[in-house]
């Protein structure tokens, strides 16, 4: 189950990246699977095919998205940014209260706390 979830995670955020790079079919299936959790035969029912061959698609989009992300790495960009203004973020928050208290310094937490919660979690 946690296998599946993660698959489901890691396929959503370099769709998300990458979406417009794989073909209309395959934007489609993918969607479809998912984001609207249409089973095989649901998908392959709307558009006229086999189960395999949606199958066949969604495997192929899904390794087009990996070789994507293998060559120009923007997922895992992301993520490290992320990760690094969190602890950016925690760290401003611990310093010690009289240092907290100089108004350009609560600024720049309040903006990059809001910069970690207006992205989102792919």
């Amino acid at each position: 189950m946690d296998h599946m979830l993660n698959k489901v995670l890691r396929v959503g955020q370099l769709y998300d990246f990458y979406n417009a790079l794989l073909t209309e079919k395959q934007r489609e299936c993918l969607n479809m699977h998912y984001l609207q959790d249409l089973s095989l035969a649901e998908i392959a029912g709307e558009f006229g095919v086999s189960r395999q061959a949606v199958h066949d698609i969604l495997r192929r989009a899904e390794q087009t998205l990996e070789e994507y992300e293998e060559k120009l790495k923007l997922a895992a960009r992301y993520n490290y940014e992320r990760k690094v203004l969190a602890e950016v973020v925690e760290q401003l928050r611990h310093l010690p209260m009289g240092v907290k208290q100089l108004p350009e310094l609560e600024q720049i937490i309040i903006t990059l706390s809001s910069l970690l919660e207006d992205t989102r979690e792919v």
